[in-house]
């Protein structure tokens, strides 16, 4: 009798052990998932990193060299120099 008793015990404990991994709450698939979130958020973090190493790189050029300046306000605002001449080349 106490041999029957003690296995039911056992048996319901295990149920209740496997039920709560399972279906649970904060369950194997969750782990599974919360695994994959937090792969990609590293990713995400990598390239933002690399990103922003080179804003840092960039602000330190232009802090610490006038070349930078001048090659931005060259290439993006189409500055030109006093007594240069500019030549635009136009493909047809």
């Amino acid at each position: 009798m106490k041999l029957k008793l003690l296995t039911t015990v056992f048996a319901g404990m295990f149920l209740a052990v496997n039920y709560a991994l399972w279906f649970g709450d904060k369950n194997f698939f969750d782990l599974l998932r919360l695994k994959q979130t937090t792969e990609l958020t590293r990713q995400e973090n990598s390239t933002l990193q690399q990103h922003n190493d080179q804003l840092v790189a960039e602000v330190i050029d232009l802090k610490e060299g006038g070349d930078t300046v001048e090659t931005l306000a060259r290439s993006q605002f189409g500055f030109i120099k006093k007594d240069e001449t500019f030549y635009q080349v136009v493909d047809e």
